[in-house]
């Protein structure tokens, strides 16, 4: 009876077997083995085939996993350079200071976590000892995304070197009084050391492989040699669940990142108990990456685990370790010898004779203290493994025990993560491990306190001669004095000024008509970087494509199936676009990369980053916090804006919010312009304030966000009136009056003033002219370009207020003696405009799109959002009659005219 699970014939049959005979022979060799020798030495055996294979070349699937031991074996492993001894002191003192910082906040309710970096120590000290590279190294030094939580380690570090003093570690977490340190790592609260915010968690690891991408971008555009820089990314193994966390490893690996490591700390720990509590993390992650074309280094056992795996002959001790699940490991770390015995040798004779040769204490010393990721020489050894492979970048999964010397109450306990501090008892423990020179009596008041050996100690001299031979200080972020970048040519900004005539010109595309002038600028072309998520098209850009090309490291590699076209699709080494795929996510990180390039380069780059609105600030709204927190300078565009605009698609893509989104965001500067010479005055703005000469206390790290639109109307020329581009950058100008319109009210009319932004000014203006030609109404059309700019301006007079300054909020300038009631409206929420309601003089109401979207034709959304011309007009016609200037029947005749 044939077997139904066996694999037949014709499953293999796709390659023709030219020798029948020699594969059964093969066949019958692993059935041979398997029955004299069992399934896992079969299972040995193909294993190593298999690595054979691949270390030749030869084109079969790759071993997602391997054992569950060291990938560098002992015998193998380099010695590490300098002095061992030396840098175990170092270790020790920043291990305790760590945990004293945390311990001496904690009076205050502030926080602090001990146990991270008590785990991740020597994978800290280890690179910062031989292998990261300070910003006065050749290129730009290396980028260390720090694991947020062991942020206490890098201050204790810092510290030593006299980078910090005792009143800033006694104000961690405590920033309001100006010395203190902020919780994780944070530029915009510490920007001359840290580089990258890391702690919102996923973010780091996408940000760190863009970064390595950027850094072979500016390479291949011949803008600056990187080649010097290692991106690090140091990752907790329960960050590795975040799908931000390995939403980018094929690309690391497709475009051959090896300026790239992860540092994976495998505590197997997460925030509330273990990360795979009845599996392997490390296994899992092994796979996974090895899936995605890393290279993969394990850094599981210490030295004292040589002995037993020599003591393994039949590879009973490998298949065990393959089989417990991360907890028990965990469990393990807490209990004694008798336990260890039972419960891990007890079920395999092999193992259990082979536990009769150990003491108590050598079982002790494996299970409790012995883990690779403790151990300079093995971290030492993984480190140079991951630097000297080309090809490919490297993950080294570092095993370590979460809570590492601080006590019994610490270490492997669920809860570790939540502990703030240990006790006076516990710390003289933790210092008779570490054998540090602190004496009881330095507990004053039960007060831990800080160690330092002294400024010229063999400790601090050797860290400090370390840091200098590697380029100096690390982490640090340096914003290096370069030149304010020219002013692009003023014809490309002035052509928007005379409008488009008759034709009908969509706000998108005088965007992207804007940046085809700018690139070409001789002085500052080079500087801009297009990125798009793969809609290029939809936005109107591929007429970039054959001009800039789109980036890729491998150039093109075959002909294009649209070559013979104008606008073919062209890829190149040197390619200024950056075409993302459908990834946001991953446009927002090459977007990060390149805003900073300023600080981590020393390279002005100019960013823009085109998204359809709606899944802009609503799906990475963290990473454009992240951005905001790394300082970062560019232009976000979120296109086919609106909630009315984008005809057909429905309410997945209709934003009738991200508005209101970037304004929580204290960094972005939003605006929604209505005109394509609204968009070239802020533009310009946008190049002088981030590139140029800041004026006086103004801040140059800021972002700007457009909202445009893909609805072809006329662009009118630019009002030839004093204050417009005052207005325009300041969020709010008078576009026409009811006369200069073209209007003749009839005596003593009422007025109204339509506030009106982005898409929406067109509405307001076919009200205005409504209004005055079948209600008798004078209506003045103002373009609110900003009404977050204008919402801040006034917070910021009203907190002058508070200070004995008087200031006009600007809002309240610009309307001042404008006549009747102000009526807004935009084609996003009422929230939108509303922000300013409180401080208009006027009388106040608005229009909105509140809501979900629909699909339909534009007309038939903005009737049902009741933001159209003629509901502006009811709208209009209810404000006047509330106030006696029309008739209340007025607003009745309109609605049932208009059929609202």
């Amino acid at each position: 009876m044939t077997d139904p699970n066996a694999i037949q014939p014709s499953e293999l049959d796709q390659l023709p077997d030219r020798d029948p005979e020699e594969t059964a022979e093969w066949q019958a060799s692993l059935d041979a083995v398997t029955k004299a020798a069992g399934p896992h030495r079969a299972a040995y055996l193909m294993r190593r085939t298999l690595e054979r294979a691949e270390g030749a070349g030869i084109a079969l699937p790759k071993l997602l996993e391997t054992d569950y031991v060291n990938s560098i074996p002992t015998s193998v492993e380099p010695a590490v350079p300098g002095d061992e001894a030396l840098e175990q002191r170092i270790t020790a003192w920043n291990r305790w200071n760590a945990a004293a910082m945390v311990t001496r906040g904690s009076k205050y309710g502030v926080g602090g976590h001990i146990a991270t970096f008590a785990s991740a120590a020597w994978l800290y000290e280890t690179g910062f000892n031989h292998f990261f590279k300070g910003k006065e190294a050749d290129g730009s030094g290396d980028q260390l995304y720090i694991q947020g939580h062991a942020s206490p380690g890098i201050y204790a570090r810092a510290f030593l070197d006299g980078r910090l003093n005792e009143e800033q570690l006694d104000n961690f977490r405590r920033e309001a009084g100006g010395n203190g340190l902020p919780s994780y790592p944070h530029p915009r609260r510490l920007p001359w050391l840290w580089e990258f915010p890391t702690v919102s968690m996923g973010l780091g690891p996408l940000s760190a492989i863009y970064q390595a991408r950027f850094n072979r971008y500016l390479a291949n555009r011949g803008i600056k040699d990187t080649a010097g820089s290692h991106v690090w990314a140091f990752l907790g193994d329960g960050e590795m669940d975040e799908p931000e966390s390995t939403a980018a490893l094929a690309l690391a690996a497709r475009e051959e990142l090896d300026n790239l490591t992860f540092v994976i700390n495998c505590n197997l720990q997460r925030l509330d108990g273990p990360v795979r509590a009845n599996f392997k993390i490390v296994q899992e992650l092994e796979a996974q990456f090895r899936g995605a074309g890393w290279n993969v280094v394990k850094t599981l056992w210490g030295t004292a685990w040589d002995e037993l795996f020599r003591l393994d002959t039949t590879g009973a001790l490998v298949r065990r370790l393959r089989q417990v699940p991360d907890a028990q490991i965990q469990t393990y770390q807490t209990r004694d010898a008798a336990y260890i015995r039972q419960d891990f040798f007890g079920g395999d004779p092999a193992l259990v004779e082979m536990a009769k040769l150990l003491s108590d204490d050598k079982i002790l010393e494996c299970f409790h203290l012995s883990r690779g990721g403790h151990e300079a020489r093995k971290v030492f050894a993984a480190y140079k493994a991951a630097v000297e492979h080309k090809g490919a970048p490297t993950v080294i999964l570092a095993q370590t025990v979460k809570g590492h010397t601080l006590g019994e109450g610490f270490a492997s306990k669920n809860a570790n993560h939540q502990m703030k501090k240990l006790s006076v008892d516990e710390f003289k423990n933790m210092r008779d491990l570490l054998e540090l020179p602190i004496k009881d009596s330095d507990f004053v008041d039960g007060v831990v306190p800080y160690g330092h050996p002294g400024a010229d100690s063999p400790e601090v001299r050797y860290l400090q001669e370390r840091r200098a031979a590697l380029g100096g200080p690390a982490p640090a972020r340096r914003v290096h004095p370069v030149a304010p970048l020219p002013a692009p040519a003023e014809k490309a900004f002035a052509s928007f000024d005379k409008g488009s005539g008759s034709q009908n010109v969509a706000t998108t595309m005088a965007f992207v008509r804007l940046v085809k002038d700018l690139v070409r600028d001789k002085e500052t072309g080079k500087r801009w970087v297009p990125i798009v998520p793969d809609e290029a098209r939809t936005f109107g850009m591929e007429s970039l494509f054959p001009s800039l090309g789109i980036y890729s490291p491998k150039g093109q590699t075959y002909e294009p199936v649209d070559r013979d076209q104008l606008m073919y699709y062209k890829e190149a080494q040197n390619g200024q676009i950056l075409n993302e795929g459908i990834t946001e996510a991953g446009s927002m990180a090459d977007f990060i990369a390149a805003s900073t390039s300023y600080a981590t380069h020393g390279e002005a780059m100019i960013p823009f980053y085109i998204f359809y609105s709606m899944f802009g600030w609503q799906r990475t709204a963290d990473q454009m916090w992240q951005l905001g927190d790394q300082l970062g300078r560019g232009f976000l565009v979120g296109a086919t804006a609106g909630r009315t605009t984008l005809t057909g698609e429905g309410l997945q893509h209709a934003d009738g919010h991200s508005p209101v989104i970037a304004a929580t965001n204290p960094a972005a500067l939003s605006y929604d312009p209505a005109f394509a010479y609204e968009v070239a005055a802020i533009v310009k703005e946008g190049l002088r304030r981030m590139y140029g000469e800041a004026a006086p206390g103004e801040d140059q790290n800021v972002f700007y966000y457009l909202t445009v639109y893909n609805e072809p109307m006329p662009q009118p020329a630019k009002p030839s009136v004093d204050g417009v581009d005052e207005g325009i950058v300041k969020g709010l100008y008078r576009f026409n009056t009811a006369e200069s319109a073209g209007i003749t009210p009839p005596a003593n009319a009422p007025r109204i003033q339509l506030l009106g932004s982005g898409t929406a000014i067109h509405w307001a203006l076919k009200a205005q002219a409504l209004l005055a030609d079948e209600w008798g109404v004078a209506a003045d059309v103002w373009s609110a370009t900003s009404w977050s700019e204008l919402r801040r301006d006034a917070l910021e007079a009203d907190e002058a207020l508070l200070r004995g300054e008087e200031r006009v909020p600007f809002v309240r300038q610009a309307l001042q003696g404008a006549d009747g009631p102000v009526l807004a409206v935009s084609d996003y929420m009422r929230q939108v405009p509303d922000q300013i309601a409180q401080w208009v003089e006027q009388d106040w109401s608005s229009l909105g799109a509140d809501g979900f979207g629909l699909s339909d034709t534009r007309e038939a959304a903005r009737r049902h959002f009741g933001v159209d011309a003629e509901s502006i007009v009811v709208a209009a016609l209810a404000q006047l009659a509330k106030r006696g200037e029309v008739k209340a029947t007025a607003v009745k005749e309109a609605r049932e005219k208009y059929g609202l």
